[in-house]
């Protein structure tokens, strides 16, 4: 039964997707208390621009978004293979790990320092690595709750337009539901983890909310349309890995139609 199990390219498939999905949200949350300058990465002089009233804002982004945009693509893919239910469970189990991870961050926070250890990096210009490490894994309650309430809400959104839009335009227009489930998806993300993390947990005004929302949204706008293509690549790869009549039965199965894919183990 088991060796049934791990030879049956789908379940590999989910696997491997799941994995993907968890990991990249998890290193995404972690990487996500550096902020950077996006003009500098293309060797560009930041440009102060104001929005909505709030003046001195530049594209600072957080490193989390260098691989958020890959979670997404992720569950168009996972949408458009095993369906809606798929994605929200292995939603539901990357914020799980998520929140068992940044439990165990606390923990590790807590625990008696070696005083060997504390000044360790003494001479590399860090006087305390327990400052350091709290410093770099110690992020805010309200940026942990917001951010993970903003993932496990725009993967709900996300999958109800994904196929909103697939029943209106069946297997056609791979790219209209792709990006469009993105963009939108991505809108609530931005502003639900601001609201949170910084409107309630910070006070900010609303101003500064929309604002610095919106800097981000144009972010992740371009790179959702940008990737587009890599949606195209990976349903190429996956559809010769499966098979044509094997991924054509999964698409079938995942929007609930006749003829779904049949297990291997229990033939349903």
């Amino acid at each position: 039964m088991i060796r049934n199990l791990l030879n049956d390219k789908p379940t590999k498939l989910f696997v491997i997707f799941t994995s993907f999905f968890v990991a990249n949200a998890l290193i995404a949350e972690c990487i996500g208390g550096k902020l950077f300058s996006l003009e500098q990465v293309f060797g560009l002089t930041p440009h102060k621009f104001s929005l909505f009233g709030e003046s001195g804002l530049s594209y600072t982004l957080t490193a989390g978004v260098l691989l958020w945009p890959l979670e997404f693509v992720m569950t168009d893919i996972v949408n458009e293979y095993f369906g809606p239910k798929a994605v929200r469970r292995i939603s539901y189990i990357a914020v799980a790990l998520i929140s068992y991870a940044f439990i165990m961050f606390l923990v590790a926070m807590s625990v008696p320092a070696d005083s060997w250890w504390l000044g360790s990096k003494a001479a590399d210009g860090i006087p305390n690595m327990q400052t350091a490490f709290t410093s770099i894994f110690g992020q805010g309650m309200w940026i942990i709750l917001g951010s993970l309430t903003a993932f496990l809400v725009s993967q709900i959104v996300d999958v109800t337009v994904f196929h909103r839009i697939k029943k209106r335009t069946g297997d056609k227009h791979v790219w209209l539901r792709a990006t469009g489930s993105t963009v939108v998806s991505q809108l609530v993300d931005s502003f639900i983890v601001l609201f949170i993390a910084f409107k309630l947990g910070n006070n900010w005004s609303w101003q500064r909310v929309l604002a610095i929302c919106m800097v981000n949204y144009s972010y992740k706008f371009v790179l959702a349309v940008a990737l587009t293509p890599l949606i195209y690549l990976l349903e190429h790869q996956i559809e010769r890995y499966l098979g044509h009549d094997v991924a054509k039965k999964m698409k079938a199965a995942a929007m609930g139609k006749e003829h779904p894919y049949e297990d291997p183990i229990t033939n349903d």
